[in-house]
């Protein structure tokens, strides 16, 4: 076993021995006479209001009382089919990333993360006990150098990245990365949420894509991107699962997402996997058009179908954007604090029932504008 783990496992084995080790219990209505754990305070439960068949609107609690329904316990050996792995769900993306941190990293621990991280990731770190250090973004001979001087000095480290970047729409070098969590003997977090979906033969990530998901300890993938829905999970070490469920703030103290929710996430996990042709055209209309900014002169960067147009200024960046909406083109300036200042820009999201002939004529309408002011 990974020595790494033994802390965790040694503090569950505590916590068992006090009796206040949790699990998550499978509920339904025929487990109880009178349900006296639930905060559907109303009743409105038991009222007959319409809704889909077999499905609830509502959960009632936490997962750790009595919202854990068998839609979960499908959703989660879903997931572990997929990724071979153990996989816990929550409630949305913020939650798994405001929650796992906190949760797994303590004060004698270390987290370094990639500074273009989301805000979620970052708000996470803030509420864990550990000392943390930003390392420049994609700069791994900087996260080298940090480690060589710091590594020594904590119990734990955690070097925490998304795979591809939410506003630069770029990509992180998982396979570096990995060498060097191995190399300082590292956990390793990636948050594959802008991924998901939209990259590997199953649609699995930037990480089934490079075949790594196996290396990787903290996988966090969400619902609410590609797949139209909410909820996020994390794919980790049984231990580390185990341990999330009994230490994690957002999954212990938040009612549970309603079982129609979690029936939708199992469809929609069922139905991405088999949508190869969808990524192959995704893929093919996102380099046509970064390919089509390049050659008009507007500054763009990333290898997704999260494409950047670059203005610097924010107001120019308004202006340009309600210049687009004009000629039928939904789309919003992304200003700090959202990005660092002087870096204003539209963030274009390619998607897959497009076609080239949808955008063909955006790199020359942004080419005009930026000519003209």
């Amino acid at each position: 076993m990974d020595q790494k783990l033994n802390k965790y496992k040694e503090e569950l084995r505590q916590l068992e021995e006090l009796g206040n080790l949790r699990a998550l219990k499978m509920i339904s209505e025929n487990n109880y006479k009178i349900n006296l754990s639930s905060n559907d305070y109303l009743g409105v439960s038991k009222k007959n209001i319409p809704r889909p068949k077999g499905n609830s609107f509502g959960s009632g609690s936490s997962r750790l009382l009595t919202g854990n329904f068998k839609e979960y316990e499908l959703l989660e050996t879903e997931l572990e089919n997929l990724y071979g792995r153990p996989s816990l769900f929550f409630n949305s993306g913020y939650h798994a990333n405001i929650g796992i941190l906190a949760a797994l990293a303590g004060k004698d621990d270390l987290i370094v993360s990639d500074k273009l991280n989301h805000a979620s990731i970052i708000d996470g770190i803030r509420l864990s006990s550990a000392e943390q250090i930003r390392f420049k973004h994609a700069d791994y001979d900087h996260l080298i150098h940090i480690l060589t001087s710091k590594r020594k000095d904590y119990n734990r480290v955690f070097i925490v990245s998304e795979s591809v970047f939410s506003m630069d729409g770029d990509e992180a070098d998982l396979l570096q990365l990995i060498e060097i969590k191995k190399r300082f003997d590292c956990f390793l977090y990636i948050d594959e949420a802008h991924a998901l979906g939209v990259r590997g033969i199953k649609g699995l990530g930037l990480s089934e894509e490079k075949n790594c998901l196996n290396e990787i300890d903290l996988l966090i993938g969400t619902f609410g991107k590609a797949m139209n829905s909410i909820g996020a999970y994390v794919i980790c070490d049984a231990i580390l699962k185990q341990y999330l469920i009994n230490k994690m703030r957002s999954l212990i103290f938040t009612t549970a997402l309603p079982p129609i929710v979690i029936s939708w996430n199992y469809i929609m996990l069922r139905t991405i996997v088999k949508m190869k042709m969808e990524r192959e055209h995704l893929q093919l209309i996102s380099e046509q058009l970064r390919e089509g900014l390049l050659n008009a002169g507007i500054d763009t960067m990333g290898s997704s179908n999260i494409i950047p147009v670059l203005v610097g200024d924010s107001q120019k960046c308004v202006n340009l954007a309600e210049y687009l909406q004009k000629k039928g083109f939904l789309v919003f300036p992304i200003r700090p604090p959202a990005v660092p200042k002087d870096s204003a820009r539209l963030r274009i999201s390619v998607c897959a029932d497009m076609d080239w002939e949808d955008l063909n004529e955006l790199p020359e309408l942004i080419k005009n504008f930026c000519n003209e002011n």
